[in-house]
């Protein structure tokens, strides 16, 4: 399947990126508040973000070769990885910027103009987000899914900054505006823990989704009615695609074009309830002891019978 196309959706990001930094730049210089500068801040890890999330994209939608039999699409994981990592940086230097201005407020000043431009960066970026995160969600990418999720932090830290510098302007509490920074700082950390843990969990082939387990199982039931039996039944995600295998085991008087048709038509059943999936089946007896040896995955001790 190609998906090349999804790198349109990248370039969108660092378009909105783009114009992001530069409003929210002029709304600090006119406002000179620490809490805008941590949002151009983190619009400025979004371009890098976006930028990142281009490569891995591109990467991603290569076909398999002769040293990636299983495809690239795991590339994706790096780019959520990588934009983790920078939200957390960018968090670090927001709260540093925060506590000195904490240590040392100062009035503000335009504020009204400043959250002006504020605000249309910020519907720019929610625009962006939504659309992103459809894209992600209906073509199962992670690495669309993390960006839009980054845009859309940025979205509400951009609402959470708006609000202390309203109230700085309102109560004259110029010790708001570093303590919103630190806020926004705390949501950023959040947010970027959580990409990074999805991004180590995918690097380290986590099993598919309880939900679409029990729809490989509800395909399995099926055939169980029948008499047929399985086990030894695996799953791994890497990036877009979805990987899983099964035994099938079968009564021991059956031909092998039997079995084999049977094999055929069960692969398809699950690749017809998870498009995405690449199925793996493993024909084997009811009827021999030695084929319920690999039930517990113990595949070391049963190659060790083997040995001489």
């Amino acid at each position: 399947m190609n998906r090349h196309f999804l790198t349109r959706f990248a370039w969108l990001s660092i378009a909105a990126a783009l114009a992001t930094i530069v409003l929210k730049a002029v709304a600090w210089r006119i406002t000179g508040s620490v809490g805008l500068l941590s949002d151009a801040i983190e619009s400025f890890v979004n371009l890098i973000g976006g930028i990142m999330a281009l490569a891995m994209l591109t990467v991603a939608a290569r076909p398999a070769d002769k040293e990636h039999a299983y495809g690239h699409s795991k590339a994706e994981y790096f780019s959520s990885g990588v934009e983790g990592s920078l939200i957390l940086i960018a968090a670090v230097s927001i709260a540093v910027a925060a506590v000195q201005r904490l240590i040392t407020p100062r009035p503000l000043e335009a504020v009204g103009m400043g959250l002006l431009v504020s605000a249309a960066a910020s519907a720019i970026n929610l625009v962006v987000a939504l659309l992103i995160l459809r894209a992600g969600r209906r073509h199962n990418s992670i690495t669309l899914e993390a960006n839009a999720h980054h845009l859309m932090t940025d979205v509400w830290t951009s609402i959470g900054v708006v609000a202390g510098v309203g109230l700085v302007a309102l109560t004259k509490w110029n010790w708001l505006d570093p303590v919103v920074a630190l806020l926004v700082a705390a949501n950023i950390i959040r947010i970027g823990v959580g990409i990074a843990r999805r991004s180590i969990a995918g690097l380290m082939d986590i099993s598919l989704s309880a939900e679409d387990m029990a729809v490989v199982r509800k395909v399995m039931e099926t055939y169980e009615q029948t008499g047929i039996q399985f086990h030894a039944l695996l799953s791994r995600q890497a990036g877009a695609r979805k990987f899983i295998s099964t035994h099938v085991l079968v009564p021991g008087d059956w031909t092998v074009q039997r079995g084999h048709e049977l094999l055929d038509k069960i692969e398809a059943d699950i690749r017809r309830v998870l498009p995405d999936a690449e199925v793996f089946t493993h024909l084997e007896s009811l009827d021999d002891p030695a084929s319920w040896d690999d039930e517990n995955f113990d595949r070391p001790k049963a190659d060790q019978k083997l040995a001489p």
